[in-house]
């Protein structure tokens, strides 16, 4: 097989490029976790993913990768416009709890529900309120080169000196003139020289709990604060690839620029990567929203938007079948074909022990294997990869029917293929959940329908139709496709 090299769209440059470490065989990746103010949802589940197929497949490509994904806890600012007062401290006040054990539950909430879909844990995962010293020092830094200014104990980054020297909003689009023109009517109502500046440090007021002593005063740090100083603590100034949701590409993202440039002199990340959202009837799904679905309600189905519960493997699946880069919109019927989906590739994976072996091959795997490789090393491209695995499970089922051949050597190669994309880079495992009622009924009825597919094959043409209409009879539709077969049950 010939080896192409691994090509990943870099968001900051706006085109697709062919990833080339800094310091091979060594990769620096940091990805944006997640926001510990309540139990995981859906929403949680495509970045936790997106990032695990690309750790696995950095690894799979024999790099040793340094994966580090933050956890956003407490004390800081949520977003620009906040006055300082998070989610968890007024649950701490409420519950008279410490903000730790409130941050500590649902951190440990997220740990447990995530590990369900086989993501792997990262090479560290350090969490924000760990980091206070770091952010200061970082703060020190970018105000001794004069790229921030202090208000009242509170730090701002000046965004408009900070765009003299470089560009700020070079990953957005965004252009400084444009906001200055929108918001200059907003000077003099806030402590802010500009309404687009940014808090590095806020000084807190005397209700505020989540406070730590500084040069500056009693205060917590920004929002986007954390990620600058994680990032290149524990992967170097200048490192390899950052991930993170497509929401967090302004301004979270772009102020992570401006902060590592204004406090190191250079750019901190050479690659820029960004998934997708999902939606729900092609609205954004968020808590802010009031439109998102807990995992909980994902896996017993008790949600008034679920038909039935899903497996965390159902659900992975469904994530693998759409690009990373593409919004994935949620239905129950798009999770219940991908249930059958994935249902398919496991019978023909558990078929590869029993297939009867030929002198030849009727199919050329060494191209189903280059093209599947073709596909992840474009971008990702997860949905095309699994499109060819499907094309093999097709013609696994054709040499349990007696219409193809394989031999012993690419039968030894079918099962690493399945082993290397499915399962080792694609992180999906037989769903034990689902090997009840219904995942037999699908193992009995691809054994019938390959039956009828073999009685066709062999002009036996009663035998298929009295297969196909006892089937009918007893309540199924059955839908004869150029690549197999296609059945579902009548509601």
């Amino acid at each position: 097989m010939t080896k192409n090299k691994l090509v990943l769209y870099n968001s900051i440059k706006k085109k697709k490029e062919v990833f080339e470490p800094l310091n091979p065989p060594f990769v620096g990746l940091y990805v944006c976790g997640p926001t510990v103010y309540g139990d995981p949802h859906l929403g949680h589940v495509r970045p936790a993913i997106t990032y695990d197929v690309l750790f696995r497949y950095l690894k799979y490509l024999n790099y040793r990768v340094r994966y580090v994904r933050n956890i956003t806890d407490v004390g800081h600012l949520e977003r620009d416009s906040d006055d300082g007062e998070d989610k968890i401290l007024k649950k701490a006040i409420i519950e008279q709890l410490e903000p730790m054990e409130v941050a500590q539950y649902y951190t440990n909430s997220y740990k447990y529900q995530i590990s369900k879909f086989n993501v792997l844990p990262p090479s560290i995962e350090p969490q924000a309120s760990g980091h206070i010293i770091e952010q200061q020092q970082m703060i020190g830094q970018i105000l001794k080169n004069g790229y921030a200014y202090l208000k009242n104990g509170s730090v701002y980054f000046d965004v408009e000196e900070y765009n003299k020297k470089y560009n700020y909003g070079k990953l957005s689009g965004r252009k400084i003139d444009e906001l200055l023109s929108n918001t200059r009517e907003l000077e003099g109502q806030d402590e802010k020289k500009n309404s687009f500046d940014f808090a590095l440090w806020k000084r807190a007021e005397d209700k505020h709990i989540m406070r730590w002593p500084s040069e500056w005063g009693d205060g917590f740090p920004g929002w986007h604060l954390e990620c600058s100083t994680m990032s290149t603590k524990y992967l170097g100034e200048v490192f390899d690839i950052h991930g993170g949701g497509m929401d967090l590409l302004f301004p979270h993202h772009e102020c992570e620029i401006a902060q590592s440039t204004a406090a190191n002199g250079k750019e901190s990340v050479k690659y820029w990567m960004h998934n997708n959202m999902i939606t729900i009837e092609g609205q954004k799904m968020g808590k802010s929203l009031g439109n998102f679905i807990l995992l909980e309600e994902m896996f017993s189905g008790k949600h008034e938007k679920l038909e039935k519960a899903y497996s965390p493997m159902t659900i992975r699946f469904f994530m693998l079948q759409a690009h990373y880069r593409s919004t994935l919109d949620f239905s129950n019927e798009a999770l219940q074909a991908s249930e059958k989906g994935l249902e398919r590739l496991l019978n023909a994976f558990q078929l590869l022990d029993n297939l009867p072996v030929s002198e030849k091959s009727s199919y050329d795997i060494e191209t189903l294997k280059q093209r599947a490789f073709n596909a992840l090393n474009d971008d990702l491209n997860t949905p095309v990869m699994l499109s060819h695995l499907f094309d093999a499970a097709k013609y696994i089922n054709s040499v349990k029917a007696g219409t193809e051949s394989i031999n012993s050597s690419d039968l030894a190669s079918l099962k690493e293929i399945f082993n290397d994309l499915l399962f080792d880079i694609g992180g999906l495992l037989p769903d034990k959940e689902s090997s009840s009622t219904d995942s037999k009924l699908g193992e009995v009825m691809d054994i019938l329908l390959n039956l009828r597919i073999a009685a066709k094959a062999n002009k036996d043409f009663a035998t298929a139709d009295k297969i196909r209409d006892q089937l009918q009879a007893a309540g199924f539709i059955i839908k004869d496709k150029k690549d197999g077969f296609e059945w579902e049950l009548k509601n």
